[in-house]
């Protein structure tokens, strides 16, 4: 039977909040997210000073059968950045330091130490070396206590990324420096000036930094991937005023609130925080315009743990989300409640429900298929089940909702296969994010591993062509630098990571399974890339 764009609208049930936002249908969005596997953690909405939505969903510990709650604690990775950029203007504000200070004055012996300033380290424009891109550090060591001196060791004598000020690039080492001229200026720990500056006046008593010793029956386990994975904590050492902090949903409640007042830093100077200096960043702030009003922002990433706040200065709309599984679902969803208050709709999926097929159809299924260049989705057939797996990633098990349509339960997506006029296999459709992905059937069962990527030259004049900032969504960009004769990818909050050629204007990355492709108008011009990752195809267009 012949299947068309609209069969996915059966699966669907479509919520029309027109600028209206309640509990329950906040409430529903997030209990169709944790449903489908697609959201575990705790969101907080308010507006106007009232809560709409402060609850947990799903699992705070798996293995031990946990729910998470309102109160639940979470590690908030770089939201800890707006904290540090607090504190530096509380300094300033007391006339005990300023944002032109070299950061010499603090560190005599500093390479560059003369030319770069306390505002280019709030800024991620200062070109200093970013510590977490050390990947064998980050894997072996973070979970370590590390003393000052190693911490500082592992960026100082880096080369810059480029001249201080002339560039943005995201650097924790910037933070880490932050903090230690924080501790030379009060005399005390980073920490405890947090915890008595800001902590302590807003009552946010849940609230610190040592998550690893913490002995707390809300703290919540952090995973990778799913919820069958619990990982380790990077030590608060290693964060430190990058990105330290854990805390509740209802505790940065009180850290926005206190945003409108002159308690913990004076409004004037607050704005300092609040403008935009290169890359749509502030001092620890991310800030865009959504839906014609301005928005300041910031996500977090920690290993096992992924946060987001987002507050609408103008309309004092707040949202709060924070999870214990690595994703990217907090930004998402931040932005998605954001839509619901500007009158956009919101789709729920509706409860699946799995059917038996029979053996003989399932194994019509079984093959490779291109989704995208060099991504391709090998279908397997073991134990009576059906198995989908993308280049680089794992096996999840598919579930029939149909005799020609899968879900998975990892994940909020969905597999609808297509038969040719010969009754055989021709495709399959990958639902996802509210994209539909086409994928041609390559090959049957027994196809060849995915292929292993070559690598090769591609003259500095054409990278450089690709060189510039894209966006993919609404404060999502990826920016494109050129250093040392290797195109660099920087997404928004994120580390920067090389992209090797696979064809000239085809690269892929070697710590993450993702391809980066470019394209040209007609006067051979760059004018937008597509960025491939999961099985998803999402399109940047190029604006500087």
């Amino acid at each position: 039977m012949k299947k068309t764009a609209a069969f996915l609208l059966i699966f669907l049930i479509r919520m029309a909040v027109s600028g209206q936002v309640t509990t329950a249908t906040l409430d529903s969005l997030l209990n169709g997210k944790s449903g489908h596997q697609s959201f575990n953690g705790t969101v907080l909405v308010a507006q106007n000073g009232k809560i709409i939505l402060e609850k947990g969903y799903g699992f705070k510990n798996k293995k031990e059968n946990l729910l998470n709650t309102a109160n639940t604690l979470y590690q908030i990775g770089s939201i800890t950045k707006q904290f540090t950029s607090a504190i530096i203007l509380q300094l300033v504000a007391t006339k005990k330091m300023t944002l032109q200070d070299k950061l010499s004055k603090y560190f005599g012996k500093y390479p560059n130490g003369d030319s770069i300033t306390v505002e280019q380290l709030l800024t991620h424009t200062s070109g200093i070396y970013n510590y977490t891109n050390d990947g064998d550090f980050m894997r072996d060591r973070s979970e370590h206590p590390i003393a000052r001196d190693s911490l500082l060791a592992l960026f100082e004598y880096k080369p810059l990324d480029f001249s201080p000020g002339t560039k943005w690039s995201y650097s924790n080492s910037g933070y880490i420096l932050l903090g230690m001229i924080i501790e030379k200026v009060t005399g005390k720990s980073y920490f405890r000036v947090v915890r008595e500056n800001i902590f302590e006046p807003l009552g946010m008593s849940h609230s610190g930094f040592d998550f690893t010793h913490l002995k707390n029956s809300d703290k919540a386990t952090g995973y990778a991937g799913d919820l069958t994975m619990p990982v380790g904590i990077v030590d608060s050492s290693v964060s430190f005023a990058a990105g330290a902090i854990y805390t509740t949903v209802g505790d940065l409640y009180k850290w926005d609130r206190a945003l409108y007042t002159n308690q913990i830093v004076d409004q004037a100077l607050l704005q300092k925080a609040f403008t935009v200096y290169q890359s749509s960043y502030g001092y620890g702030w991310m800030i865009n315009d959504s839906y014609g009003k301005k928005t300041v922002q910031h996500g977090g990433g920690i290993t096992g743990f992924a946060s987001y706040i987002l507050r609408v200065p103008g309309d004092q709309i707040c949202i709060i989300v924070l999870t214990n599984v690595a994703s990217d679902a907090p930004s998402k969803i931040s932005n998605e409640i954001n839509g619901m208050f500007n009158g956009k709709t919101v789709d729920l999926p509706a409860e699946r429900k799995e059917i038996a097929v029979d053996t003989q159809t399932l194994k019509k299924y079984v093959g490779e298929y291109e989704l995208a260049p060099a991504f391709h989705l090998f279908i397997t057939f073991a134990n009576g089940v059906l198995q989908v797996q993308a280049t680089g990633q794992g096996k999840n098990a598919m579930f029939a909702e149909k005799d020609n349509f899968f879900f998975l339960k990892t994940v909020d997506a969905q597999v609808e296969f297509i038969s040719g006029a010969d009754g055989k296999t021709d495709h399959l459709v990958l639902y996802q994010n509210g994209q539909k992905m086409t994928a041609k059937k390559l090959g049957p069962e027994g196809s060849p591993a995915p292929p292993v990527r070559k690598e090769i030259s591609v003259d500095t004049n054409t990278l450089k062509k690709y060189v510039g900032e894209y966006e993919l969504v609404p404060a999502f960009h990826i920016v494109i630098t050129l250093e040392n004769g290797w195109l660099q990818a920087q997404a928004t909050a994120q580390p920067k990571f090389a992209l090797f050629a696979e064809k000239t204007n085809f690269f892929f990355l070697k710590v993450v399974d993702a391809q980066v492709e470019f394209f040209s108008d007609a006067a051979g011009k760059t004018d937008h890339l597509v960025l491939y990752q999961n099985g998803q195809q999402t399109e940047g267009k190029k604006i500087k």
